[in-house]
């Protein structure tokens, strides 16, 4: 063997040290016996770090029961029609209500599916190998989405309350169907891809309308057949009333309406390719072809803070996307990184700065929830309290309290109203925007 190749190896001197330190320090014996009855959380789980998250907050919002999003990552979905429910609540004087989920996942799988095949379509048939095509192939169609992806749905669709069209086993189980509809954009971009190499769009266009047909079927077969017309029912503690012959969008229209228009999204990725105050984008991420593209401005993580409590000071819940990957029990409602201690137990330091984390793969957006509370300390946030999407028999009825240092840590991203953005911010919001990678992490929570 060449000595280059011995250079780095785990040879038996190298490994029988390592055995024999491991075997000398006696806490290993300590942590492997719990380990072997546990989880790595709870063996490095430290509760008195709990005092920093007490379930009281100073701004708390009066909000609906919590929904919950089953066996589906629709999660962006949930948070959206959560925000939009408060709206309508109020108007109507609701004390409980949704809107269809469902509704809204079926027109966003739809679309995923056209605006895949579409980008195929544009790639011009690039070799098989190529990064971004093999990156848009890697998942065409999944429950993730955006903020941007989502109000391009309600303007085009509309809405419907639940009760007018019902989740179906489907719809909270996409992974068949999903797997089934990406198989399907695959073998086009396969078929097609002698054609758009030679320039013969015409013949794999209409090899594309006949395939996104067949997908179109699927997706009514799995979500159901939505309603054109509607009645919205509802009683409050003034009595019974009754909307009659709405269609979804006269219904969005009526209810929500230009408001939709008044959200900016807003990111911290303080990561050296993203300058503070200016606007992002990320290419081939979306679902409405004809729709607004992603549009992100980016700013600091104290600057961000102080509008989501102006929000919430208005009685404004806050759409955000987080990584929920790190430090928390599923059992419990607290969100903290201090009550999870891996150094003392495996002497193994996971730290390090959200720039670094971002760059290197470590942290990225993976779920979106609503900002519903925070309590403040002299003025700036020490907690906050999420509206969660995983049903009301969890932690606090459905609700979760975020640490500080964890919310400055794996929050990326809150749309915030633009009222109360500066001139100079929303100038910024009106720049051509920059075009990001596909797979930039700013773009993860559509994965």
């Amino acid at each position: 063997m060449s000595k280059e190749k011995l250079i780095g190896a785990l040879n038996e001197e190298v490994t029988a040290k390592i055995v024999k330190d491991y075997s000398e320090d006696k806490k290993n014996t300590i942590v492997r016996h719990a380990l072997s009855k546990g989880n790595i959380s709870a063996a490095i789980y430290e509760p008195g770090a709990l005092g920093s998250v007490a379930p009281a907050f100073s701004i708390d919002l009066k909000t609906l029961p919590v929904a919950n999003q089953r066996r589906s990552g629709r999660c962006w979905i949930f948070a959206g029609l959560n925000v939009l429910r408060e709206i309508i609540a109020k108007k109507c004087e609701l004390k409980s209500f949704e809107l269809s989920q469902n509704y809204i996942s079926l027109y966003d799988k739809i679309e995923k599916a056209n605006f895949a095949l579409e980008t195929i379509l544009e790639l011009g048939g690039r070799d098989h190998d190529d990064r971004e095509l093999h990156f848009i192939l890697a998942m065409p169609v999944s429950d993730g989405g955006q903020w941007d992806m989502f109000v391009n749905l309600v303007k085009k669709y509309g809405l419907v309350p639940q009760n007018k069209f019902p989740e179906t086993f489907q719809s909270e189980n996409t992974q068949e169907s999903d797997f089934l509809v990406n198989a399907a954009i695959r073998k086009f971009a396969a078929d097609s891809a002698s054609f758009l190499k030679k320039g013969d769009i015409a013949t794999a266009r209409k090899m594309k309308e006949e395939v996104m047909e067949k997908i179109y079927h699927l997706f009514l077969n799995c979500f159901g057949v939505p309603p054109t017309k509607f009645d919205f029912e509802y009683e409050n503690e003034k009595g019974y009333f009754v909307d009659k012959d709405l269609t979804p969008k006269s219904f969005f229209e009526k209810y929500i309406g230009e408001r939709i228009d008044e959200y900016q999204s807003l990111i911290n990725s303080p990561t050296s390719d993203k300058p503070y105050m200016k606007n992002y984008t990320i290419e081939y991420l979306g679902n409405v072809k004809e729709g607004k593209a992603i549009n992100h401005l980016n700013l600091p993580m104290e600057r961000i803070k102080e509008l989501i409590i102006k929000q919430l000071s208005d009685g404004e819940p806050v759409w955000f996307g987080s990584d929920v990957s790190f430090y928390r029990d599923p059992k419990l409602f607290a969100w903290d990184d201090k009550s999870f201690d891996y150094e003392s137990e495996f002497d193994l330091s996971v730290e390090f700065s959200k720039e670094k984390m971002l760059d290197y793969w470590h942290s990225a957006m993976n779920h979106a929830m609503v900002i519903t509370g925070v309590n403040l300390k002299d003025g700036k946030a020490n907690r906050w309290k999420i509206e969660n999407s995983w049903g009301n028999d969890v932690a606090l009825s459905g609700y979760y309290v975020m640490s500080e240092t964890w919310f400055d840590k794996f929050v990326y991203q809150a749309v915030i109203m633009k009222k109360y953005l500066t001139e100079e911010e929303l100038k910024a919001t009106e720049a051509e925007p920059i075009k990001l990678h596909p797979w930039d992490p700013m773009g993860t929570l559509a994965d």
